[in-house]
């Protein structure tokens, strides 16, 4: 077997295209959920907190000098990713429960019985036909 017929095989496998499609969407969602949090949630807590943007805080641990940059701890950054990070796992958190919630009562809801098979069907239908010659 040749190496790219191998990898076609191993790549066109439904786990794969499954999981591409997985993180697709995930990464689209991760967006979402960062602009939210970006753009909806942080402007009112930070009205609350006093006009505060977190992204704004940082240490500077050496200045400046010459061409070498300044040295900068951003903690601001770091407290905007825990909340962007709390935000989406609660979301996360929600679609699972919802996803779940909606398979138990899939799973709990009174099923059908199955319809008769073509083979039943054509008994049953001998049956009723030979209680009619019989009356």
């Amino acid at each position: 077997m040749s190496f790219f017929k191998e990898f076609r095989e191993f790549a066109m496998k439904g786990n794969v295209v499954d999981m591409a499609v997985g993180v697709i969407i995930g990464a689209a969602f991760g967006k979402i959920v960062s602009s939210l949090v970006a753009d909806i949630i942080m402007p009112p807590l930070g009205l609350l907190i006093g006009g505060i943007d977190f992204k704004q805080f940082s240490l500077v641990l050496r200045d400046a000098s010459g061409d070498v940059p300044a040295v900068v701890l951003n903690y601001g950054m770091f407290i905007q990713t825990v909340f962007d990070f709390a935000i989406v796992a609660f979301a996360i958190f929600c679609a699972i429960k919802l996803i779940n919630k909606t398979r138990r009562q899939a799973e709990e809801a009174p099923k059908a019985p199955p319809a008769p098979s073509a083979e039943e069907t054509l008994l049953t239908e001998i049956r009723d036909l030979l209680k009619n010659q019989q009356k």
